[in-house]
């Protein structure tokens, strides 16, 4: 029993811990309706475009979220601009975003030389976080998970069917932009657990292990979430025992979900093909 419990005796430990499981309910949540739009590489795209915000809140002192939101949300409608107004398909209009809001963050942390560590931003750094960043990532999880109960049906329709969505009346531009607000703060509160880099991981790799396993988008959320929670408290475990990084080991486990999902999926694991065509 002490295995499980030695860990808690430690403030910084409760704090990575309860801020692993609220991140990992959070991001597979939110991840569910990249994995189903085919935008997963959208979340990477946000997650570097705020370290321009970072840096810039960071130099004239003002809420690193604040200054993450806004260029997350700048990175989201550059993206969007770019598919609209020239030929070039989403994944090159994303991965020219990616890059260039990388390179300027990078450039302006080195510039402005702020307070800020670049590799903790990258990798992030768990074991950090103070009782008020946990209070923080709270009210973040609670605020986007309280919107996607509230629009629940508006988003259904408007993620598996934008046409038919607008066709009936529903705003699909102010749906588009509370999901492009919600996975931008869904990423501002992963970075500070598992870093710029794994974030994308938490949330994707979850939401597609639940893909494997189950068509309702209802049922993804709920083992996404369950997916992300273990993996990340599986992960800080790991990485007290075995005295690895936190991001890694976290990332690394919910990609053991998912490789356990291709192989043993009912409706499309690899070692259950034989069987479904039986």
């Amino acid at each position: 029993m002490s295995f499980l419990t030695d860990p808690f005796a430690y403030d910084f430990m409760r704090h990575a811990l309860t801020a692993s499981i609220l991140v990992g309910i959070l991001c597979p949540v939110i991840g569910t309706y990249l994995v189903v739009q085919r935008l997963g590489l959208l979340g990477d795209v946000v997650a570097h475009a705020v370290l321009p915000g970072l840096a810039i809140a960071n130099f004239f002192q003002l809420p690193l979220i604040l200054g993450a939101f806004v260029f997350g949300m700048i990175s989201t409608f550059v993206t969007a601009w770019l598919r609209s107004q020239t030929k070039i398909k989403v994944d090159t209009a994303m991965a020219i975003t990616f890059s260039s809001f990388f390179s300027l963050g990078i450039i302006l942390i080195t510039t402005l030389r702020t307070q800020l560590d670049l590799e903790a931003l990258l990798f992030g750094d768990i074991l950090r976080i103070t009782q008020a960043d946990v209070g923080q990532i709270a009210l973040i999880t609670l605020t986007v998970l309280i919107a996607i109960k509230l629009f629940y049906k508006e988003l259904l329709y408007f993620t598996f069917d934008p046409s038919g969505a607008e066709a009936i009346g529903l705003p699909i531009n102010l749906l588009n932009c509370g999901l492009m607000a919600a996975i931008t703060l869904t990423i501002v509160a992963g970075i500070q657990t598992v870093g710029v880099i794994l974030v994308v991981a938490l949330m994707v790799t979850p939401s597609a292990t639940a893909y494997l396993l189950v068509k309702e988008l209802h049922w993804m959320m709920l083992i996404g979430a369950g997916c992300g929670t273990l993996g990340g408290v599986i992960g800080m475990y790991a990485s007290y025992y075995l005295d690895v990084p936190c991001g890694p080991a976290i990332s690394l486990t919910v990609f053991g979900f998912f490789l356990l999902a291709v192989l043993f999926s009912p409706r499309q694991g690899v070692l259950t093909r034989s069987q479904r065509i039986q």
